[in-house]
């Protein structure tokens, strides 16, 4: 064996097992949305679980969504809301009890159960297609489950068992809806639902009788009402059936397998290993490059005061994992959709600022059309988003076409706002700080938040126009904003909700604390300035009060800035008893955020890589004696790998996708040795040192550097870890026993 294959980092696991202790599993039933098994390919979804009125235990739900259907509001003025699509139900012959089994598979992005009622057994698998826009249930049935059959039900035709049993929120608008069904060719059966001239969705199934005790049924939604629509849907459902089966799953099958082989995490800790993989799958199946940006619940919507996209976090916390996860492609449909709709970023500002300025309001639909009032940093902070997406790609083009133009409109909003004071410097007026004071509608000015986002957006404009070499007339402007903008308010208690106004009882949201997290405007450098951030953490959560699951997310990524690996757990554990069991989340009505930003908070933990320096566990509890990852990425387009073992660091890989400089914070302190490997897998140089901490390193486009202590190469090879009393697929169907060993042994 030569050297340079001697330095290669090899993944050595079998991902099929990996995953599937990491699947979500129902020994019981599903009888909720919180506890339902989710399918979806980043438009279609689906969510299957049952109930349990009696005269509906013989079916299973599953109820459909399309993430663009909406309809406009004849009632009020307001955005065009999401509506309920429908649901296609397995009607059984006998009433389902133990022992059923539901399990998905998050390898293949399927439903597998066994359903047993009291006339037999029925084994279904479904899938939502990762490529085409359309639903599979397949059911085998015993002979006395031989008339099982899948129905569809529009939204107005669910049973009011069915309805009442997920909640009738009277804050939602459910349109007045005209449903028509027809047959069409080749067995293929049409339901129309129009909501207004312009409104409405075509559902279009076909269910086929493969053997005597084995049915397929297809089913695709379309947006509109319309012939285009309706042929849309009917050539969908056309196209597979038409299609080998097996083949059919197997292309949606591959998607998945490279999808989940971008990158790898391993964990001692089983339920937050479990979680996080969750996650992935969600985030796939919530959007693609191609599909809607991620709302507030993704494709599963159900009852909810909140059927739209809301900015003041929940976009961007939904999107904040894609980044290190090295799942970029999920990221492209945010951009896409700032880019798509700039015109109405420009039309949400007033009309004599609409000559430089954009903005975005708190709440809207996929256009963006959202006037800002009072909360006016919202926009900017997306903004943060998309520099998030450069950094972790260095796409020089995406850059100047796409982020520069909507950010420099952005900050140019700001500057109309701008007050110079007797003090002479530039303040802002009174402006919301989100979710404080929010019945009230309270304003502060020097407001943090919107602070804190003009100076990253200034800041951010300058580095833009020098990595461009783009001289901007404007660069003058916000070099002074830079040096006279009014400070970040702070006092004993540490950051302030704006000027005169500290944080004076619970709030859920971090927004007072964005200059920490996520924009590291103030990053922990100095003793001061981790007093202070250790100060504003610890009042914040002292207050209790409103705290929800998101205030736990965001806290455990201020925490693992500090380095409170310990802290930071803690906080993740927290936030584990407050997801549902299918690890979805809900307040008043489910919201899809903030399971998504649990996922960045353990990144935070593993690798962080703000202000130029990539920091390899960076907050790691005690407890986390070993840990693993493989190719997550960092800022400047760096893909990371690194193991742990026996408390400590034992080699880092990093490799250079855009030939950025290179500062890693190690962990180390003494004698290190690195070798850097060219593009062809040949070592280019050796080299050993002493380090404290850091160290600089120069590569090219496609090199990777090596780096170990001690003397001897060590074992170069990722697996999974181990940890005491890991628990398996404790997700799904509610299942705490399984924390304390009372569980099936079988993978």
């Amino acid at each position: 064996m030569n050297e340079s294959s001697s330095l290669a980092v090899r993944l050595d696991m079998d991902w099929e097992r990996f995953l599937a202790a990491n699947d979500m599993e129902w020994v019981v039933k599903p009888v909720s949305w919180d506890e339902g098994a989710f399918l979806g390919n980043g438009l279609l979804g689906s969510m299957v679980y049952g109930e349990e009125h009696a005269s509906k235990r013989h079916v299973l739900r599953m109820v459909t969504g399309r993430t663009d259907v909406t309809a406009s509001r004849m009632d009020r003025a307001g955005f065009p809301p999401r509506v309920p699509v429908g649901e296609l139900d397995l009607e059984l012959e006998g009433k389902i009890y133990h022992p059923t089994h539901m399990r998905i598979s998050l390898w293949n992005a399927e439903l597998q159960a066994t359903l047993t009622t009291t006339s037999g057994e029925v084994k279904l698998r479904s899938l939502v297609h990762s490529l085409y826009p359309v639903i599979a249930v397949e059911i085998e049935t015993t002979t006395g489950e031989s008339g099982a059959r899948c129905a569809w039900y529009a939204y107005p035709e669910v049973d009011p068992v069915l309805k009442n049993a997920d909640g009738l929120n009277l804050n939602q608008y459910i349109p007045v809806t005209d449903v028509e069904q027809t047959e069409g060719e080749d067995g293929i059966r049409v339901c129309t639902q129009k909501y207004s001239v312009e409104d409405g969705c075509v559902t279009a199934w076909k269910e086929v009788q493969v053997s005597p005790n084995r049915r397929i049924c297809w089913l695709s939604v379309a947006r509109g009402h319309g012939e285009s629509a309706k042929a849309e849907a009917v050539k969908a459902v056309a196209q597979a059936s038409a299609a080998n089966f097996e083949e059919w799953v197997q292309a949606h099958r591959a998607w998945w397998h490279r999808y989940y082989r971008q990158s790898f995490v391993s964990l001692p800790d089983g339920r937050l290993e479990s979680f996080y993989w969750i996650q992935m799958y969600k985030l796939a199946s919530a959007t693609r490059a191609d599909s809607p940006l991620i709302d507030n619940q993704g494709p599963w919507l159900t009852s909810t005061p909140w059927p739209g996209v809301w900015f003041n976090m929940n976009v961007q916390m939904s999107y904040s994992p894609v980044y290190t996860a090295n799942r970029l492609e999920i990221g492209e449909s945010l951009v896409r959709s700032l880019s798509e709709n700039r015109d109405n970023l420009i039309l949400n500002v007033p009309e004599d600022c609409r000559h430089d300025s954009a903005g975005l309001g708190r709440s809207c639909s996929f256009d963006l059309s959202a006037k800002v009032e009072d909360e006016v940093g919202n926009l900017t902070w997306i903004c943060h988003n998309v520099w998030r997406h450069y950094r972790y790609a260095m796409d020089d083009a995406m850059l100047g076409d796409v982020l520069f133009p909507i950010l420099k409109r952005s900050v140019s909003y700001y500057m109309h706002l701008l007050e110079e004071g007797n003090d002479e410097l530039l303040h802002l007026p009174p402006t919301i700080s989100p979710e404080y004071g929010s019945f009230m509608r309270t304003t502060v000015p020097d407001c943090h938040y919107d602070l804190s986002l003009l100076r990253w957006g200034c800041e951010t404009l300058l580095a833009i126009c020098g990595r461009l070499a783009a001289p901007d007339p404007l660069i003058p402007k916000w070099e002074d904003i830079l040096a006279r903008l009014a400070p970040l308010p702070v006092d004993e208690t540490g950051f302030m909700i704006g000027r005169d106004m500290p944080l004076a009882y619970g709030h859920r949201h971090f927004s007072h604390l964005l200059a920490i997290f996520p924009l590291h405007l103030i990053g922990g450098e100095t003793e001061e300035e981790r007093a202070l951030i250790a100060t504003s953490l610890r009042h914040w959560l002292a207050k209790e009060g409103d705290l929800r699951g998101f205030s736990m997310t965001g806290s455990a990524s201020i925490a693992a800035v500090l380095g409170w690996g310990d802290e930071a757990l803690r906080l993740l554990q927290s936030l584990l008893l407050i997801i549902k069991p299918n690890t979805m989340y809900k307040e008043a009505g489910p919201v899809i955020e903030t399971p998504l930003a649990g996922a960045e908070s353990i990144h935070d933990m593993l690798l962080q890589s703000w202000g130029g320096k990539l920091r390899v566990f960076p907050a790691v509890p005690k407890a986390w004696t070993e840990l693993a990852y493989h190719d997550l990425r960092a800022e400047g387009a760096f893909l990371v790998s690194a193991v742990r073992k026996d408390t400590a660091t034992q080699w880092i890989r990093v490799k250079s996708l855009a030939g950025e400089p290179c500062l890693i914070k190690t962990g180390w302190s003494g004698r290190i040795r690195w070798n850097i490997i060219d593009a062809h897998g040949e070592v280019r140089v050796h080299g050993e040192e002493d380090i404290d901490d850091e160290i600089l390193l120069d590569m090219n486009i496609g090199e990777e550097v090596v780096l170990y202590p001690g003397d001897g190469l060590p074992d170069l090879r990722i697996c999974p870890v181990e940890g005491a009393g890991k628990v398996a697929r404790y997700y799904g169907g509610h299942k705490p026993w399984r924390l304390y060993g009372f569980h099936s042994d079988q993978v």
